[in-house]
């Protein structure tokens, strides 16, 4: 097992993607909680069938995916519908990330999760890095990448920590509001940091 697990976290749109494959080009294992929650939702994957069961059929696609659109959109207009939801999806994850740490045997690795916070995570790993932008700059930036209206895009961000939360837990702060290229220094002074830490 690596002796250290860095949580990466931020607000919807932060930029936490360029971090993550930033420190994966230095050779640290990350793990995205994105593609674990595809992973746990997949045709056959038990989760999968107590979503069915719990929200029904119009939520799987014909080739028997779960159509995520459908249920993003049903999920994020009703507080009560999305815990029901994670009370399905968030044992799956958590198992799948406990094994994956207990495999890594470089110094440190990262463990990418929008909802760090929210899901209370944070005691399974050592640090918290939150990568931080303005709130009206996550908005621009949903609504410009996934097509959402500035509606649904509100709501998404809603169902998230307000920003002034995430950063009062933080161990290391991200700041991405100039864009990529100023985040590369502070990734190249942060891994020094972290493999000290694990030495």
């Amino acid at each position: 097992m690596s002796a250290l697990c860095v949580g990466l976290t931020g607000g919807i749109a932060s930029g936490k993607t360029f971090v993550a494959q930033q420190f994966e080009a230095l050779g640290v294992p990350v793990l995205d909680a994105d593609h674990v929650a595809r992973a746990v939702v997949a045709p056959g994957e038990p989760a999968l069938a107590d979503i069915v069961r719990q929200f029904g059929a119009e939520y799987r696609l014909a080739d028997g995916s779960l159509d995520r659109r459908r249920l993003r959109q049903r999920v994020f207009s009703a507080p009560a519908e999305l815990k029901k939801l994670e009370a399905i999806t968030h044992p799956a994850i958590f198992r799948r990330v406990a094994a994956w740490r207990a495999a890594q045997t470089t110094p440190y690795c990262i463990y990418s999760a929008a909802i760090l916070v929210e899901a209370h995570i944070g005691p399974g790993v050592d640090r918290i890095l939150v990568v931080d932008v303005p709130e009206a700059v996550q908005l621009a930036r949903v609504v410009a990448r996934d097509q959402h209206d500035a509606a649904l895009a509100q709501r998404i961000l809603d169902t998230q920590a307000p920003r002034s939360v995430r950063l009062a837990v933080a161990h290391d702060v991200l700041d991405n509001r100039a864009g990529n290229t100023t985040v590369i220094p502070q990734i190249q002074r942060l891994h020094a940091l972290y493999q000290r830490l694990a030495g």
